[in-house]
């Protein structure tokens, strides 16, 4: 096949990794339509931990942005993200059927999600129990490195996620740290192993070298990759549908993608991160110290918010390191959501008390525990270990078990059988204040298409409290708007 096929990014990952989800729906929604333009073969629209952060920040009903966001796609298959797990607190289980149940009412039939050890055994049971509920699912497999991460590593794991028989396999470079030259010798072991399940390629560009990556995938024949539209491109975030599509072309390929009908989604995006200022994502110069710590991108921006907080933003280079080591004593774990974020806030925590361990999170005691994957407890250094669970917190959190509550205790405890289902997955959570809150905001703040330049000026010269009177002359167009005192 000389054709290459792009999945879209641009509404998730690039609103999460550069936008920390900070994209309002109103945004998504007035460029939605023209999205649906561009022949994506499909598009990640939506990820779970959007129902916390859109609820209790922006005070906006995530729901809104599925229940209206579908409507605006009729030729593009939109994909979930996540599955029936994976919140950083122990969600009850039955939360998540329900979401999932929710979304498959909405029209997804197709999710992304992983396992964060690559641990495939685990992994069946969850993509069994999401196809009984109409969710198909493609499989990530995690790209590290470390002296465990090896040729064999990567053979034995790709031939267990094709044994489960996933809609798809994701090789997934979620920190930017593919090399073309590594790229080169694993895509071909990878490719091997999968035999017969379809195989995509999803990379950060941390390290700037993704849109490297992405073309010795496609010489190589991996052909289904992951793009974003700028500015949501670039940065943390994927290679830039543009640039991609265009090296495609150079190498002999056909880029199944209209890049004019993404031009007025670049526009909007561009204006959108301009009013909101959000940022515009760029290519990131080299840095080789991403190799030593391996803390995606995205989330030393919130390292170095916690470190601010406690007047310690200049002790971000000590914590960055002393991420690398504490990922060594545990075992090397791919560094990846939430066992990335539990790294990263133990070495905070180490360099802001002084002393290595001395207080430590509840979710440290649990991945010692083995609560985040055995592989946790099974790999950790023993002297680290002992250092973790000699305190009484460890003791109380030894005897913990998963919560089986059924759907109707879940609904008893987020408020009885009068709450629906939708409100009961944003109650579990968000919590029932922050829901109150959001309904309380209203409906979603409206924004217009980019594409109408002249409605833009006015509505922004109409916001301004310190003019009365606005005037706008143009060949053939004479306004005038004034505000009247009503006092």
């Amino acid at each position: 096949m000389r054709e290459v096929h792009f999945i879209d990014t641009t509404l998730r990952d690039g609103n999460q990794s550069l936008w920390a989800l900070n994209m309002r729906t109103g945004a998504m929604l007035a460029i939605a339509g023209q999205m649906d333009q561009a022949g994506f073969e499909s598009m990640e629209f939506f990820v779970t931990a959007m129902f916390k952060k859109y609820v209790r920040e922006h005070k906006e009903n995530p729901w809104d942005w599925l229940r209206l966001g579908t409507k605006r796609f009729s030729k593009t298959q939109l994909r979930w993200h996540g599955g029936l797990h994976g919140s950083f607190e122990k969600i009850p289980d039955s939360v998540y059927h329900i979401m999932v149940e929710r979304a498959v009412s909405y029209g997804f039939t197709l999710t992304r999600t992983s396992n964060s050890w690559n641990d495939y055994t685990e992994f069946k049971e969850e993509i069994d129990g999401l196809k009984k509920i109409g969710m198909e699912t493609i499989a990530n497999l995690i790209y590290s490195v470390s002296p465990r991460h090896t040729d064999e590593y990567y053979a034995e794991k790709a031939r267990a996620a094709a044994a489960i028989r996933p809609y798809g396999i994701c090789f997934k470079d979620v920190g930017g740290l593919l090399t073309p030259e590594r790229a080169r010798t694993l895509i071909p072991i990878i490719q091997k192993n999968v035999g017969d399940v379809p195989l995509e390629f999803h990379g950060h560009c941390n390290s700037g070298q993704a849109p490297l990556c992405y073309l010795e995938a496609i010489k190589l024949g991996l052909t289904r990759l992951h793009t974003a539209v700028p500015p949501l491109a670039n940065g943390s975030s994927q290679p830039s549908i543009f640039n991609v599509a265009k090296n495609a072309r150079a190498l002999g390929y056909t880029p199944v993608v209209d890049e004019k009908a993404l031009e007025p989604v670049e526009r909007h995006f561009t204006f959108v991160a301009k009013r909101d200022g959000l940022p515009i994502g760029r290519p990131p110069e080299y840095d080789y110290s991403i190799y030593l710590h391996q803390v995606p991108g995205g989330m030393i921006s919130n390292l170095r918010h916690q470190l601010r907080l406690v007047g310690m933003e200049d002790k971000l280079p000590a914590t960055l390191e002393e991420c690398g080591r504490i990922r060594a004593e545990w075992g090397y774990p791919i560094m990846v959501t939430p066992l990335s974020q539990y790294v990263g806030s133990q070495a905070a925590i180490n360099v802001i008390v002084g002393e290595r361990y001395k207080e430590v999170t509840d979710q440290t005691i649990q991945y010692t525990l083995g609560l985040w994957g055995k592989e946790g407890a099974e790999l950790m250094e023993p002297n680290v270990k002992d250092k973790i669970l000699n305190r009484p917190r460890a003791r109380e959190w030894a005897g913990w078990q998963p919560s089986g509550l059924s759907i109707q205790e879940v609904r008893q405890k987020y408020g009885g059988p009068g709450v629906s289902d939708e409100e009961l997955v944003l109650r579990a959570f968000a919590g029932e204040d922050a829901v109150k809150a959001m309904q309380a905001a209203g409906a979603p703040r409206e924004y217009l298409s980019a594409s109408q330049p002249l409605v833009w000026l006015v509505e922004e010269l109409a916001s301004k409290k310190e003019y009365t009177q606005v005037y706008i002359r143009k060949p053939g167009l004479s306004l005038t708007l004034e505000k009247k005192n009503h006092a």
